[in-house]
Formats: structure tokens, sequence, C-alpha cells
């Protein structure tokens, strides 16, 4: 399925993997402030912040799998199958289909804050973009350089999650995610000590021995539990080489290999896409299953100030640097 992170480090970071059997043909896609969005129910938003982030863009219309705005604010959508349960129109609240989620906000919202304000009036839809694609069972991790929030729509209604570890991935529901982190509560960096018996002479004859039990499998539950390890322990200095270099680390620990998740006869789940953008700068970085080095687009090298969708297609060929050929 997939994972997404926040990371502080110098500037502030948001980011996920992409984990899926096939790709509908993403594409590095930025939204200029005056592309006309039309809501299905809301009417249009023909001015909004400027947006960068992966989409598929169908019909001309970018549905974003994660995004950040020109202010720094990011969502990213990951599956929440079985869980997930939209409404129909309801009167005196704001009616959103599930993947118009991210225009809605990162169009409006400079801040976490004025995101929560819209939330509380969401009525998220059960309608899908085309009646040729499926309607996506998601949950949300939303962030800014202050804090984070998991947004869910259950069958009990909207929720937003305080999300104190900037961690996001599948099922179950986030509040057992959280929970279940009492389990690991023993793990540590640092080396263990003899806790078992006084009468044993125990002690370590490896290192890393502190994070023995960490989750090492690619199921959603385990990968919540490695990444949060991961990112909380995860130490980076202030440069953005280092912080963008230790990001693609910490999301490289729950990625996932061809061949290792068989989701049909033949069919393999693997981690399509790396993202990170530096939320302030407003550069989007990426990897791809087959193309381990780092592509990047700029926010603010382009006309933001236009009305057309600008796209870049995924570098997929693998890019080697050769040291001694010319």
């Amino acid at each position: 399925m997939c994972t997404a992170a926040t990371l502080c480090s110098g500037d502030f970071y948001f980011g996920r993997n992409l984990d899926y059997e096939f790709s509908y043909g993403d594409e590095v896609t930025i939204t200029p402030r005056n592309y006309p969005f039309s809501f299905r129910k809301m009417g249009e938003m023909l001015t909004h912040y400027a947006i960068i982030g992966m989409a598929y863009v169908q019909n001309d219309y970018p549905l974003y799998y994660d995004a950040i705005n020109e202010k720094g604010l990011g969502v990213a959508g990951l599956n929440f199958v079985g869980n997930a349960v939209y409404q129909p129109a309801a009167q005196d609240l704001d009616n959103i289909a599930q993947f118009e989620l991210i225009p809605w906000l990162l169009g409006q919202c400079a801040t976490l804050a004025q995101a929560r304000a819209l939330l509380e009036r969401m009525n998220l839809l059960n309608e899908p973009f085309h009646p040729s694609l499926p309607l996506a069972q998601l949950h949300w991790l939303i962030a800014d350089e202050r804090e984070a929030v998991t947004v869910e729509s259950t069958a009990d209604g909207l929720h937003v999650y305080e999300n104190p570890i900037g961690v996001l991935t599948n099922n179950p529901p986030f509040g057992e995610q959280l929970f279940n982190l009492n389990n690991y509560m023993h793990l540590s960096p640092r080396q263990p000590e003899n806790r078992f018996s006084q009468a044993l002479p125990l002690r370590p004859y490896s290192r890393g021995m502190g994070a023995l039990g960490l989750p090492g499998d690619l199921s959603s539950m385990s990968r919540f539990v490695r990444a949060a390890f991961t990112k909380l322990n995860a130490v980076s200095d202030d440069t953005e080489q280092g912080s963008v270099s230790q990001f693609f680390h910490i999301l490289g620990a729950v990625e996932q290999q061809r061949g290792c998740c068989e989701v049909a006869d033949g069919q393999y789940e693997r981690t399509i896409y790396t993202s990170c953008c530096n939320a302030h700068s407003g550069v989007y970085y990426y990897s791809t299953y087959d193309n381990r080095c780092l592509t990047a687009v700029d926010l603010h090298r382009e006309n933001l100030d236009s009305s057309a969708l600008i796209t870049y297609p995924l570098i997929t060929e693998q890019q080697i640097l050769w040291q001694n050929r010319r």
C-alpha cells in the first residue's frame, strides 16, 4: 500500500511512498494560481494557491496523490480499504468528493489551522471522478511545519486525529495504529542492558540489538511502527542535501520490492515512487522503482499566475553516473 511522512530538519519536508501493482501514468503536476478548479457541489475556484505534487491527470483535471501548496501545507491520500465510508450530499455542509479534498484544502489554506476550520464543515461524497475509475477508499495525512493530523471518513462520520508522529500508512484506523505503538515502547537505538536476570551474564553480541522486535514485514501496521521508529530516531544535518537524503532513507525503511507482496497471480505490489517536497522552497524530489537517482521539479521556476496545468512525466529509466566512462 503506501507510507507518508513528515520531517522537520532545517526546513519542513513532506512526502510518501506510493506502493501499488501498477501505475495510472503518474506525473509531477503543477497547478498554477489561475487554473479553474470545478467542484461537483461547490462551484468553481477560479483563483487559489499554487500547488505541486504527484497526480494522474484525466480530462485536464489533476487527481493528486500527494501535494504541497506554495504556503507550505501538505496533503497525502493513502488507501484505507474497507474502512473509508463516504456520504450522500448533506445540507449545511461543504460537500466535497474525495478526489476534491486535496485541491479544496490546498487551494484555500495556508496553514493546518485553516484546514481544520474547513474540515469541521466538510462532508465527503461517495462520488467517483469518472465511472471508469474506482471510488478510492482513502484517509489523509495533512501537515504544515507546526503540526500534523490524520483525517478519516468512516461509518460514524468524519474524524480528525492529532498525529504527533507525522507518519501514516493504511489499515487499521489511526487510533489503533497509535495504540499499537505501546507494544514497542521497549525499542531503542541504544544497546540493551541485561534486565532478564542478574543471575545470568547476558550481554549484547551484535550492534542494533536495542531494536530487536522492530517489525520488518510489509503489512501496513508493521510499516507504521517501522516508519515511526525510523523517523523519530533518525539524525540528519540541517542542510538541504542531508535532509533530503535522510527523508528518502526514512521512507526507504518501508519500501516494497517487486516479488515480496503478491496481490494476484503474477502481480506484485512495489514502491512505484517515493517523493519528498521541501515545503518552504517548493522543490519536489522523487525517485522511482527503476530509477534510484533523485529528480527534482521547482514550483517557483514556473509561471504561477498562468491558468494551464504544467506536467512532468516521471523519469523511470535508471540514471547511472559513470566515473570512468565518457
